[in-house]
């Protein structure tokens, strides 16, 4: 039994559950992740997630925290430089969904409101019939993430919450997107319109961590920011009508398929410019 399935699926676990999915605890660990004595958890790391050394940079890591946001070598991810397709802005599984009145995410017995989702109303009305891009990272990921594309950066939002992980087994049982800490961005893309670039903590996920604040001119394939350990997400929000997807993506539409991708990664095609 992995700790997941022991956290959310025993009487035992889920009493432990919730001390652990507090800020608190998060808090606390991220502090001991940040510090030298963690570099030691880094080899059995590396073991367990089967990472490839070779393909980052790693000088300067005096931490576990420092290990996790390593940076790939040059070359490694390629972003096209077609201004028109969408790129995913991160290594990890994607899954696509259609924002409607009713249900923007259904994954796993649980459904997402764009309402609930970004506390704003106003805002969630611009995606009413749009998609919605899912990118669900595991901790052998890359964990930095880049702009998904050009445009004038609006606010940035963040929304406190509980870390819960973002694995199968979660989303069973708790509205997982809409209890964890989130941050988002509004951005008015050069290809696809008003767009919504959206960043979801896990559990024991010290903290997300963004580089550029608004307002601010961000480019396509520029870096935006990098989570601390854990399992993360990162969310886009489009209009209806800014994109068609890839086609073997758009097969996967409200099947809670996830289809593995990498940073940079042709997900799909600008349909129109503003």
């Amino acid at each position: 039994m992995s700790i997941q399935d022991f956290l959310y699926n025993t009487k035992t676990g889920r009493i432990l559950l919730r001390p652990l999915i507090s800020r608190p605890v998060s808090v606390l660990l991220g502090a001991f992740l940040d510090s030298r004595l963690s570099a030691v958890l880094i080899p059995f790391f590396v073991k367990k997630q089967g990472i490839r050394l070779s393909d980052y940079r790693l000088k300067g890591i005096k931490s576990f925290n420092d290990f996790f946001c390593r940076r790939l070598k040059k070359g490694l991810r390629t972003v096209s430089r077609d201004i028109n397709e969408l790129i995913a802005p991160c290594d990890g599984l994607l899954s696509v969904y259609s924002i409607n009145a009713l249900t923007v995410l259904s994954v796993k017995q649980s459904s997402f409101s764009i309402d609930r989702l970004l506390k704003d109303p106003s805002l969630s009305a611009g995606f009413e019939g749009g998609y919605a891009l899912v990118f669900r990272l595991c901790v052998d990921n890359y964990h930095r993430y880049i702009y998904f594309d050009s445009g004038k950066q609006h606010k940035t939002r963040r929304i406190k919450g509980v870390y819960h992980t973002v694995r199968p087994v979660a989303l069973e049982k708790y509205p997982v997107f809409i209890e964890n800490s989130r941050e988002y961005t509004v951005i008015d893309t050069e290809a696809f319109g008003r767009a919504v670039q959206m960043e979801v903590g896990a559990l024991l996920v010290g903290r997300i961590v963004n580089l550029k604040r608004a307002p601010a001119y961000v480019k396509r394939g520029e870096e935006k920011g990098y989570f601390e350990f854990g399992g993360s997400t990162v969310m886009i929000l489009l209009p209806e009508g800014a994109a068609e997807l890839r086609p073997d993506i758009l097969k996967t539409l409200n099947t809670n398929t996830e289809l593995p991708v990498l940073m940079g990664e042709t997900v799909g095609r600008a349909c129109r410019h503003d």
